[in-house]
């Protein structure tokens, strides 16, 4: 069984080395560029860790927080603050009190509808690039945090969903979800979450062996279609890896 066909595995002992390795990365990442700093967030349960270690000691004084812009990759169409608002969660957890209001970048949930908020969040992006169109030499993003769900998904691209086929347009709106909680979802595509230095997945538990099990098997899933321009590196606690698995 190898690495998944574009990137390379990372072992971990545990979920808290895990956040510590992403932290660490991280802070590798922002420290290669000078400039403005952008950074593609994940919900659900895997960043939480991460998050909270960003906003404690030692991490906290080693980010210049003022050059850094925080998006999202998904997010589910229901008002902020909401206990399933993505962004909610990442704000609460660590940029309310650490990022200035400014470069925090949320999709807009109180609009019409989530293709309203897929067009709206796509034009900020591209007003952030400076650009109408992604240039392989010029990525979107510094780094491209991800999960994996249970059914391979990553973001809010579902297996066998009209949206993997995408190539053209950088966010669109998803009507329904086939997992919990079936809500519409708001979602960038592969072009502009592979647009990106690093995109790194976190997995961790022994609930995520099942379906790493299949990525790593090489199966057509959307976990097997999200890869980066520059590096792709998963990381993945003990309790997650198969045992068959590679991995550094």
């Amino acid at each position: 069984m190898a690495a998944p066909a574009h990137g390379r595995i990372i072992r971990t002992a545990d979920p808290i080395a895990l956040a510590e390795a992403a932290a660490e990365r991280l802070l590798a990442r922002i420290a290669a560029n000078d400039g403005a700093i952008a950074i593609c967030l994940t919900g659900g349960s895997s960043p939480k860790r991460l998050y909270a270690l960003l906003a404690r000691e030692p991490y906290r004084s080693r980010i210049p927080w003022a050059r850094l812009h925080w998006f999202i990759g998904d997010e589910r169409f229901v008002p902020a603050g909401d206990e399933l608002h993505n962004m909610t969660m990442a704000r609460q957890v660590f940029l309310d009190q650490c990022a200035p209001a400014g470069n925090i970048h949320p999709i807009a949930t109180d609009v019409a509808s989530a293709e309203d908020a897929a067009r709206a969040y796509e034009q900020e992006l591209k007003s952030f690039y400076g650009a109408e169109r992604l240039d392989p030499a010029r990525p979107l993003f510094d780094m491209v945090l991800l999960g994996v769900g249970p059914d391979g998904h990553v973001a809010s691209l579902f297996p066998d969903y009209p949206a993997l086929g995408e190539r053209e347009r950088w966010v669109v709106g998803v009507a329904t979800a086939p997992v919990a909680p079936k809500v519409p979802r708001v979602t960038l595509t592969f072009p502009a979450l592979g647009s990106c230095h690093e995109m790194l997945f976190e997995v961790a538990g022994p609930d995520k062996r099942a379906i790493l099990t299949r990525v790593l098997a090489g199966e057509n899933l959307p976990a097997n279609r999200a890869y980066a321009a520059g590096e792709t590196v998963w990381l993945v606690d003990k309790s997650a890896l198969p045992e068959e698995a590679g991995g550094d």
